[in-house]
């Protein structure tokens, strides 16, 4: 049964998205989707979880997303979507998808620990296979050494970094520096020190020490950043220097 029910408004439309598994990844799920005010059905096998986010999520419960009986006396088939967070637990995982799966859930985002592990995911059910550590080890590495704020990678080689602006901009308009013709990447934000984000725009002009939000081509994002970084770098070093 439900382990806890949050007092809070809903409608009848309202369908809570199912999240299996409360360690590190699925709670922060948990927390972003209660945040965003999307209702959620949080299961885990290990009762202490469950009690932890007892007051936090909408439903808490203590179930094991590989029962089918289980998953059906929650109602699980009215569902539209789900996030299966077990990672470790490799069989755990993938038995969690095919229940799903056979219970009729149109979309299934599922946490994958190895390529050959997302493989199976995606052949059993899974609409959407989430690498985590790949992932934040692809930004961490990029940060590290492209001189990059941020830096966020997509399946079809398309990325979107936050990066200073390199000299070949500075003090002139976007429509005149050509990033988008000489690089072809495009600058979607910018970000001046003490000043929010604002959309970029053929007019605005960029300055040094400004942030730029990019897109673009994988290569080309890091083509481009990898000037101003190099720049930085010499900056640096310079005012170190005696």
């Amino acid at each position: 049964m439900l382990a806890r029910k949050r007092k809070q408004s809903r409608t009848a439309a309202t369908v809570p998205v199912l999240v299996v598994g409360l360690g590190r990844f699925g709670s922060a799920v948990c927390e972003t989707l209660v945040r965003q005010g999307v209702e959620v059905l949080a299961i885990d096998v290990d009762n202490d979880r469950v009690q932890k986010y007892a007051d936090e999520f909408t439903h808490t419960v203590r179930a094991d997303a590989t029962d089918g009986e289980a998953m059906r006396q929650l109602g699980v088939p009215d569902l539209t979507k789900a996030v299966v967070a077990i990672g470790s637990d490799i069989e755990a995982s993938v038995l969690s998808v095919i229940t799903l799966s056979e219970a009729g859930l149109d979309t299934i985002y599922a946490k994958a620990i190895t390529r050959k592990h997302g493989k199976i995911l995606r052949t059993i059910g899974a609409s959407h296979v989430i690498y985590p550590e790949f992932v934040m080890g692809q930004r961490v590495a990029h940060m590290v050494t492209g001189g990059l704020s941020d830096y966020l990678e997509f399946e079809d080689e398309f990325a979107i970094a936050r990066s200073y602006a390199p000299a070949e901009t500075w003090d002139r308009p976007l429509s005149e520096s050509a990033i988008r013709t000489r690089h072809t990447i495009t600058v979607v934000g910018v970000k001046r020190p003490g000043q929010p984000f604002t959309y970029a725009v053929p007019e605005t002009i960029i300055h040094q020490g400004d942030e730029l939000v990019l897109s673009g081509r994988i290569p080309d994002v890091e083509r481009f950043t990898t000037l101003a970084a190099r720049e930085r770098l010499r900056t640096n070093a310079s005012r170190r220097s005696p």
